[in-house]
Formats: C-alpha cells, sequence, structure tokens
C-alpha cells in the first residue's frame, strides 16, 4: 500500500507542476474534459472512503483542480445516486 501511494504521489507532483506553470484550470487545458472527468470516481474514493485526501490537499494546484471539479453539479447528481 506505501509503495502505491508513493507512486501516486509522484503523479499528483506531475499534476501539480503542470497546473503551477498554466493558467489552466483543468488538466488538458482551460476547459472540463474526459481527462478530468476520468479522475472523479477514484479520486472521489481516495479522499472520503479511503481518508487519504491528504495527497490533495498538500498541494496547492491539485487541490484547487480537485475542488474545482468535484464541486461540478453533474458530479453531485451522480454521487446522490449512489446515496440512494
Amino acid at each position: 500500500m506505501i509503495e502505491k501511494l508513493a507512486k501516486l504521489e509522484k503523479v499528483l507532483d506531475v499534476y501539480e507542476a503542470h497546473l503551477a506553470c498554466t493558467s489552466n484550470q483543468f488538466l488538458a487545458g482551460d476547459f472540463f474534459s474526459l481527462v478530468d472527468l476520468s479522475h472523479l470516481p477514484f479520486t472521489h474514493y481516495l479522499v472520503n472512503v479511503a481518508k487519504r485526501g491528504s495527497v490533495i490537499t498538500s498541494r496547492k494546484h491539485v487541490n484547487c483542480w480537485w475542488q474545482n471539479i468535484s464541486f461540478r453539479s453533474s458530479w453531485n447528481k451522480v454521487l446522490s445516486f449512489h446515496d440512494k
């Protein structure tokens, strides 16, 4: 588990650097895309179920990106179906 978390942190460091050096709010540009969408389920699990949110919140730009995509009304609608 620790090895996999270390690998994830390396990837998130790359995301942090990418998001920090561009003016884009999203991973593939200045628009929400399939790239961002594909991160929602696993990152939601990581933050809310596995309680490993610190790997996201400890990175300023990754955290901002996560807040931006995870509070989208469409994603919250999907989550509401899961709670039923």
